[in-house]
């Protein structure tokens, strides 16, 4: 049976998750002692914002008896950001123009790769949300092979399970832990509202330093145990 409300639930926590912004989120991640910031992931283009669950790929280099770059787009959901681990490899490519646009026409949220793409005019022109460590034409046929789908990858420098919430945006990609979103959600609203209020602090004459350490701004990236 589906569960209607936690469908809802989890489509408004994605929403604010997005209305927020990885840098807030960013944030709420530290104030929670959670990681999820993936460093070197970088927007293809300006103007970029996905969020979805993740779909995860992990690839491996090819061995004697070669494998295929992968036919999963086919068991995608809509909605889900596609995220492959080509563990950083920036000499070949495992994303590229047909991927692009199948994906888009199946209403994929997005791509992450822990890698780098190719045919990069495509996903612009589709509106189609893309992050990666780079672009390189060069094929992965024949120099890397699907090991793994829906398992435990690498993004950047953080995990990614399937079903964690993987958001992007000019600044970059955070992963939330799924079991934790409605929290990071709610904590990254937080943040934001004391943010606003300092802006407004200042514009009403007082100081940045007496803003920020009347509202507690300095604490509010920083851990229980910090």
């Amino acid at each position: 049976m589906t569960d209607i409300a936690g469908t809802f639930a989890l489509e408004a926590v994605q929403h604010l998750l997005l209305e927020l912004g990885t840098a807030t989120v960013s944030d709420a991640l530290d104030s929670l002692n959670l990681p999820g910031s993936a460093a070197g992931l970088m927007p293809l283009a300006a103007g970029q914002r996905m969020v979805g669950p993740a779909f995860t790929v992990r690839y491996v280099p090819v061995g004697c008896n070669r494998g295929t770059v992968g036919d999963y787009l086919d068991d995608t959901e809509p909605g889900q950001v596609v995220v492959l681990d080509n563990g950083g490899r920036l000499d070949c490519t495992v994303w590229g123009e047909i991927l692009t646009t199948l994906a888009h026409e199946k209403g994929t949220a997005g791509t992450a790769i822990n890698g780098v793409c190719r045919d990069v005019q495509r996903p612009p022109q589709l509106g189609y949300p893309i992050f990666s460590r780079g672009r390189f034409m060069r094929t992965g046929k024949d120099r890397v092979e699907v090991a793994d789908v829906n398992t435990t990858v690498t993004l950047g420098d953080v995990q990614v399970r399937p079903g964690d919430l993987v958001v992007g945006d000019d600044d970059g990609v955070v992963v939330v832990p799924r079991e934790h979103a409605e929290q990071v959600a709610s904590v990254a609203a937080n943040i934001s509202e004391v943010e606003i209020r300092v802006i407004e602090a200042v514009r009403n004459g007082q100081s940045l330093a007496q803003a920020r350490q009347l509202l507690g701004y300095h604490q509010l990236q920083r851990g229980a145990n910090s």
